[in-house]
């Protein structure tokens, strides 16, 4: 890793991949990254699985009506689920684990998109996150929060402006309309 800041400012969503595919290694360096997440007193109420066959990434892909497409073209997607009985953080838990990996697959020089599945629908009777515990033949207790999406970039963005930082939306000691 050359500079934190730096990094943070060249990761950007991707959802155009290369048919490329992740090592395991590489794979086994991004779920590092997740493991040792911080979570509420120390809960580790995480659960991941893995996904690295195409059959399954397209079924994947499937999961919900728009935003998913980045699914399609992965060479590999981890499901980023909890025990919601072990934490009620699982959420927040979750989410910082989900961000570890996409920083940690940046690092590496591989793409990654945030597929959300918490809340968002599948049809109009099911959710997404009951259809992919149901693909992946996952417990009742945990719950989906979303599906990281990996793969080597077939898409180049420009890194983040630092001129468009939003400052504004930085308060200091108490709330000020700008």
């Amino acid at each position: 890793m050359e500079n934190l800041k730096e990094l943070l400012m060249r990761r950007r969503s991707t959802r155009k991949y290369t048919d490329q595919v992740l090592t395991q290694d590489r794979l086994n360096m991004i779920m590092e990254a997740a493991l040792v997440a911080p979570t509420s007193k120390n809960s580790r109420a995480w659960q991941f699985v893995v996904v690295d066959n195409k059959e399954m990434l397209a079924a994947l892909a499937t999961c919900k009506k728009f935003g998913a497409v980045a699914l399609e073209t992965a060479t590999a997607a981890i499901v980023v689920a909890a025990n919601t009985e072990q934490s009620e953080a699982w959420i927040e838990d979750t989410s910082i684990a989900a961000a570890f990996m996409q920083l940690q697959a940046e690092d590496l020089g591989i793409g990654s998109c945030w597929v959300q599945i918490r809340e968002r629908m599948y049809d109009d009777n099911t959710t997404a996150g009951q259809y992919v515990k149901q693909l992946l033949s996952m417990p009742e207790n945990i719950e989906v929060e979303c599906i990281i999406a990996l793969g080597y970039k077939n898409e180049q963005r420009k890194p983040y402006d630092a001129e468009k930082m939003m400052w504004e939306k930085v308060h200091k000691n108490k709330w000020e309309e700008k």
